[in-house]
């Protein structure tokens, strides 16, 4: 039975009380900005402890199984919760991989003995997850995967390497397509998919210095690395499925996340206090007409985003092509904060060029470094060009070629 209008707002009311009661102060370290940035180890442990805290409290997997660590409640208390720490812009939940992908996964395809073994680690971040999906040489054509497992009695035997493994220095688990058929004539059948333990013999991590010049990427070598039989999740040689489910998760495509927020996205309000601040000719940038019709087309797609969203939970409204909206929100996001924060750093003129660290940068450099980190939203979970692609074949049923 869902809440009504009443037990709705008295909850909304109490939700903004809690956080506004126990957000953590300023840490006195620069803080990521999304989990793709954790890098050192005082970010990550600030991170999971307020990630532990929030579930604690309850605002975290109210819509998860109750026997397995969730809170058993109505989704739609979870979006208010979700969307109230997004408005508070309180710090995010640093295990995205495990909430957003792995958990929805598992919960839709795993075993019982899986749902048992990682769903509480996952909501209360004694669990952190990282994803084995790009390679070096495979980046976006993640059917051509070639780190091997191959079988071995009760075994798989991993050979090989996986790139961009965020969060991987500090994570406990991976979600891993590897290829076990290399035999395989189509190279969709040859591929598995594993729920595998990092802390093994023969994984290694390996740091990667970032444009920001923070870390946060990895690249993850495998050196006869031994898993169990049963961290396979689905069928050997499944495992084409079992990924394309996961990045429906991931793409935001299809609904079952855990909630919480993954990055502290930069509002056009923002930049609108920037533009008042900033100088044109000994005025304030934002009397100047063009930066004016600029900022209105920023509002206007930034509510645009928000409205897209609400309407894309009702169904009358996207009959006529289901899944639209959702196949596309990860491609129109991630491309409108790209630009969002593009259009912030142009009002800066020469300013720009300060960065983090730079007494003379304007709000810590925190414009740039939001820049620079803007890009990997839009190369993770597929490149916007595979997402256009995607959207044309898939929603606008246009031929591959």
């Amino acid at each position: 039975m869902s809440p009504d209008k009443q037990d709705l707002d008295a909850f909304r009311r109490e939700v903004r009380a809690w956080f506004e009661k126990n957000r953590p102060a300023d840490p006195g370290f620069l803080l990521p900005q999304s989990f793709m940035e954790v890098g050192t180890d005082e970010q990550f442990y600030f991170l999971r402890d307020w990630q532990r805290k929030v579930y604690d409290a309850g605002y975290l997997g109210m819509a998860w199984p109750k026997e397995y660590g969730g809170g058993g409640k109505s989704q739609t208390l979870q979006d208010i919760a979700t969307r109230e720490m997004v408005r508070q812009k309180v710090p995010f939940m640093t295990n995205t991989i495990g909430l957003n992908w792995a958990g929805p996964l598992i919960l839709n395809m795993g075993s019982e003995d899986q749902k048992n073994a990682y769903i509480k680690g996952i909501l209360n971040a004694e669990d952190i997850w990282c994803q084995g999906f790009s390679e070096p040489d495979n980046g976006s054509d993640l059917g051509n995967a070639q780190l091997r497992a191959e079988p071995d009695g009760k075994e798989f035997v991993l050979n090989g390497s996986k790139i961009w493994t965020s969060l991987g220095k500090h994570a406990k688990y991976m979600i891993l397509l590897a290829r076990t058929n290399l035999a395989a004539t189509n190279k969709y059948e040859g591929l598995s998919f594993f729920l595998i333990p990092m802390k093994i013999a023969g994984i290694d991590v390996v740091p990667i210095r970032k444009l920001t010049g923070e870390f946060g990427f990895n690249q993850t070598f495998f050196a006869d690395a031994r898993i169990s039989e049963s961290c396979l999740i689905g069928q050997e040689g499944g495992g084409w499925q079992v990924a394309m489910a996961t990045l429906a998760f991931e793409r935001g495509a299809v609904g079952g996340q855990a909630g919480g927020h993954s990055m502290m996205s930069k509002e056009v309000s923002e930049v609108v206090r920037l533009a008042r601040a900033a100088q044109r000719n000994g005025h304030p940038a934002i009397e100047d007409p063009v930066i004016r019709d600029r900022l209105v087309q920023l509002i206007m797609e930034e509510r645009s985003l928000a409205l897209n969203s609400a309407r894309a939970r009702i169904k009358p409204l996207v009959a006529e092509r289901p899944g639209s909206i959702d196949m596309s929100s990860k491609l129109a996001g991630s491309e409108y904060q790209r630009r969002l924060n593009q259009f912030a750093l142009s009002l800066q003129g020469a300013n720009a060029a300060y960065y983090v660290g730079d007494k003379n940068a304007y709000e810590r450099g925190q414009w740039q470094r939001s820049y620079f980190n803007s890009f990997s939203a839009t190369i993770g979970g597929g490149t916007s060009e595979i997402q256009h692609n995607i959207i044309g074949e898939r929603v606008l049923g246009l031929p591959k070629s």
